[in-house]
């Protein structure tokens, strides 16, 4: 028998199914949440904010996602747009000098036909990308090692946003941009 060691998933076998249920959007419930920690959203602006993803593909995965609630890229005011990527830009940088990522990957899923989990409520995927992060386990075992438990990884990030220059620490925790 194979066997993938992953003690952190522990959270997930003893979780509370009626604590753990999220009524609505869970991109527009998870950023009004009072323990950003919990919550998992790491970083935030006056129109965006990052959440680090519950299922990653690599250490460090996140999603910058703006406040409003729409699946249309083509219904985002300037003023939104531009924060979207400016908070895009200092999610890249919080994963290249907290993580030492070598690069990055990020895109949209728009539509539900492009395979996203939640169509209705856009959001930018950043994925840590380092030389050789690619191995046979994925191809052979049809299985993803995740190195490192997501709590661990908002830590890391954590610190590397508040680092940054023009970063605020808010009462719940998350890392505040005022652009």
């Amino acid at each position: 028998m194979d066997q993938l060691f992953a003690p952190w998933r522990i959270e997930w076998v003893e979780r509370d199914d009626e604590e753990d249920e999220i009524e609505g959007c869970p991109f527009c419930v998870l950023p009004d949440r009072a323990d950003a920690r919990e919550a998992r959203v790491v970083a935030e602006s006056e129109h965006a904010f990052v959440l680090l993803n519950n299922y990653p593909y690599n250490p460090g995965h996140a999603m910058v996602i703006p406040r409003e609630h729409t699946g249309e890229y083509t219904e985002l005011d300037d003023e939104v747009l531009l924060d979207h990527a400016r908070l895009k830009q200092r999610t890249i940088d919080a994963i290249e000098s907290g993580l030492g990522a070598d690069g990055v990957n990020a895109g949209l899923n728009l539509g539900n036909a492009s395979g996203g989990s939640i169509d209705d409520h856009l959001h930018t995927h950043v994925v840590p990308r380092w030389h050789g992060d690619t191995n046979f386990m994925p191809v052979l075992s049809d299985t993803k090692v995740i190195v490192e438990a997501v709590d661990d990884t908002y830590e890391t990030l954590h610190d590397a946003f508040a680092a940054q220059s023009d970063a605020s620490v808010s009462d719940s925790d998350s890392v505040r941009f005022d652009f």
